[in-house]
């Protein structure tokens, strides 16, 4: 008999054990798959995309050194730019829902969003209709 009560000892665990196991491989696989976002343009950014998710601050940070303490302006990885590309097609902003670009990807990353306490946070209109009309900036 003491074979039998291990088993069900062992079975038991499994059963506890089991909605945990996949409570959280089902919360990987949600955390890998990102935020849903609404689509703001097609066409490819300036940076491979993994390459921006893990280092846009450190981009934006060395564009706000060169610019305030430098005087260099450059639109490579310029947060106005980023805006112009990325804003929402319906209400050409990048904030306003979960579904917005800057403010979906730092509420799934829970990081503060406070660029746009100083910068705006919608496209520029000549912006918009130079990427409509296919116009290189």
């Amino acid at each position: 008999m003491p074979a039998f009560g291990s088993s069900l000892r062992a079975f038991r665990a499994v059963l506890v054990a089991l909605p945990l196991l996949l409570g959280g491989m089902a919360g990987e696989v949600a955390r890998a798959a990102g935020p849903a976002l609404d689509a703001a343009r097609s066409g490819p950014c300036v940076e491979d995309p993994a390459l921006m998710r893990r280092m846009h601050m450190e981009f934006l940070k060395h564009d706000r050194d060169d610019t305030v303490r430098r005087g260099i302006r450059t639109l490579k990885h310029s947060l106005a730019a980023c805006v112009d590309c990325h804003a929402n097609a319906k209400d050409n902003s990048v904030l306003g829902s979960e579904r917005h670009f800057c403010q979906g990807c730092h509420a799934y990353a829970a990081v503060k969003l406070d660029c746009f306490d100083c910068h705006a946070s919608t496209a520029r209109p000549a912006t918009k209709s130079a990427q409509a009309s296919g116009v290189a900036r």
